[in-house]
C-alpha cells in the first residue's frame, strides 16, 4: 500500500525534525564536554602547580584553555 502525499509529506517532515533535534543534542554534548574538559585542565594544573615553588605556580587561563582544547582535541580522535 502506498502512502499518500501527505503522508509522505508527514514522513520527511518527522526525519527533519528528528535529524534536527540529532543536532541539537549533539551540540549540547559539546558543550558539555568542553565544560568537563575545561573544569579538568583547571584542577590538573592547579594541581601540577602545587609542586613548583610558589613563585611559579601562575596558571592563566590562557593555559587552562590551551590544555582544555588539547583534552577536547584528544576525545574527539
Amino acid at each position: 500500500m502506498a502512502l499518500t502525499q501527505e503522508q509522505l509529506d508527514y514522513v520527511e517532515y518527522q526525519n527533519a525534525l528528528n535529524q534536527s533535534n540529532l543536532i541539537n543534542q549533539q551540540d549540547a554534548q559539546r558543550a558539555a564536554a568542553r565544560m568537563e574538559a575545561v573544569k579538568l585542565a583547571k584542577e590538573t594544573l592547579i594541581e601540577n602547580a602545587r609542586s613548583k615553588p610558589v613563585g611559579e605556580r601562575d596558571i592563566t587561563a590562557a593555559d587552562i584553555t590551551a590544555f582544555a582544547d588539547t583534552l577536547v582535541n584528544y576525545m574527539n580522535t
